[in-house]
C-alpha cells in the first residue's frame, strides 16, 4: 500500500507540475488554455505541490487570489491525507 501511495504521490504532481508549465506555455503563445478547473482538480487529486511549484516557478496563476490561497489550501489537505494513508 505505501509503494501505491509514493508512486500516486510522484505521478500526480509529475503531471501536475507539468500541466501548469505547459499552460504557461500556452499563455505565452495565445494558444488554448488548460481550464482553472483541471488545475485545481490536478492539485485536489494529491497533486497540489507539483502545481504550486511549477506556479511559483514558472510564475504563473500567481496574481490569482484563488490559486494563491486555494493550492497552499490543498497542499495542506493533501499533507493530511498522504499522512494518512502513509501512516
Amino acid at each position: 500500500m505505501v509503494e501505491l501511495v509514493m508512486l500516486w504521490f510522484v505521478v500526480i504532481n509529475s503531471i501536475g507540475y507539468v500541466v501548469m508549465s505547459e499552460d504557461k506555455n500556452k499563455a505565452r503563445k495565445r494558444r488554448q488554455r488548460v481550464p482553472e478547473r483541471t488545475l485545481f482538480l490536478l492539485a485536489g487529486m494529491g497533486g497540489a505541490l507539483g502545481v504550486l511549484i511549477a506556479m511559483y516557478r514558472k510564475r504563473h496563476k500567481t496574481r490569482h487570489m484563488s490559486f494563491r490561497i486555494g493550492i497552499p489550501l490543498l497542499l495542506l489537505l493533501n499533507v493530511l491525507l498522504y499522512s494518512y494513508f502513509l501512516g
